[in-house]
């Protein structure tokens, strides 16, 4: 009985040593991986070594990261480990929520006071900067506003709605902030934000875009003046990505085309590429599906529409602004497109030299929030 239970205990010790002896010989064979599909982001490349970098310790800290990046078979360790925390009843990972109908909710964290403080007083500078530009401010709720009740029990987030009313009341009055939480809020029952991704679905987009005409003077055009696409049904987005949490149902995604849509010209400035199209249909067939919209972010886009009245728009945006671009296009006859966070030149510049009337500040509140690139609108 004693050498039986010997016996088994050597031969799972070397059944352990080989299992570790062969994942470290994988791991050294296992070429590099640059970019990782189902995490949708780069990854953590082989540090320089120097004695300066490994005394610091910065040298430890960053192979420490590669080793983790770089790990043979990741992809399979981190759904294991997400499916075995599902199973032990844990509803978080990397700040995204499992929530209620399959719904996959990022954590919204309030923003330190003195930096949205500098923030808006980056955007009010640039309003000093270009005293004739008409500007519009809209900055959209996630799904972590409006899907609270979705949350898991018990879950206590960040209130956006009132860091999103601070904003507001911070603003200059001639800045119109566009308020598009209760028209989101009262459509919530429909599909406006996808579930395994942080952006609003185009029928989310397009809800704001009535909002935004409403303030503008605009006169919007109706759902039922476009042809409605479902361009697949096989999204796995960002907060999928994120998260690590596998086994849930993948979204549909859609296209919102004029059925009497006139030519345009796209181009992509600094790529110097020009298209007659809003969509990027090759991404389609690659993970983050969502870049079909103006083929992701780019620094600066000009759009040319068959509009005559002479009228410009500047959107300045994060990529929440991809996807409502398309219903502005009747509406201007050039919109220029800015990514501060790509975008190294002087904005007010810009609008001085292209002769644009109306402004549109367009992010969502977590970017708008948690990402500098913002007080750049001044540089």
């Amino acid at each position: 009985m004693g050498y039986y239970k010997n016996f088994k205990s050597k031969l799972l010790a070397l059944l352990l040593l080989l299992f570790i002896s062969v994942i470290a010989v994988l791991n050294l064979l296992s070429a590099d991986r640059s970019f990782s599909e189902s995490e949708n982001r780069m990854l953590e490349q082989l540090p320089h070594f120097s004695l300066k970098a490994l005394l610091s310790g910065d040298f430890t800290a960053d192979f420490e990261k590669y080793v983790s990046d770089q790990f043979v078979f990741r992809d399979f360790w981190m759904g294991a480990k997400t499916d075995m925390d599902r199973m032990m009843g844990k509803k978080e990972s990397n700040g995204i929520y499992i929530g209620k109908d399959g719904y996959l909710i990022q954590n919204f964290i309030p923003p330190a006071e003195k930096d949205l403080e500098e923030k808006v007083d980056a955007i009010h500078a640039f309003d000093h900067a270009t005293p004739g530009l008409d500007k519009y401010v809209m900055l959209a709720p996630t799904a972590a506003a409006i899907y609270q009740d979705k949350l898991p029990k018990y879950t206590i987030i960040g209130d956006q709605e009132a860091y999103l009313k601070k904003v507001k009341q911070w603003m200059y009055p001639n800045l119109r902030f566009i308020d598009v939480f209760p028209s989101l809020y009262a459509a919530r029952d429909q599909p406006i934000y996808y579930k395994t991704d942080h952006h609003w679905t185009t029928k989310g987009a397009y809800i704001a875009y009535l909002e935004l005409c409403r303030q503008m003077g605009l006169t919007p055009q109706k759902e039922e003046e476009f042809n409605i696409q479902q361009v697949t049904d096989e999204f796995y987005g960002s907060l999928y990505s994120k998260s690590g949490f596998r086994h849930v149902q993948s979204d549909r995604l859609e296209l919102y085309l004029p059925k009497d849509q006139e030519k345009y010209t796209v181009t992509y400035v600094d790529e110097e590429k020009t298209t007659d199209s809003l969509y990027a249909m090759e991404q389609l067939q690659r993970k983050d599906k969502y870049a079909v919209f103006l083929n992701g972010n780019h620094a600066r886009i000009h759009i040319k529409t068959a509009n005559p009245s002479g009228r410009k728009l500047l959107v300045v945006k994060d990529s929440y602004a991809n996807s409502l671009i398309t219903f502005l296009l009747k509406h201007f006859s050039e919109i220029h497109v800015v990514d501060l966070r790509y975008y190294e030149e002087d904005l007010a510049s810009f609008v001085h030299e292209q002769g644009i009337q109306d402004m549109l500040l367009l992010y969502n509140a977590n970017t708008f929030f948690e990402d500098p690139s913002i007080k750049n609108v001044t540089e």
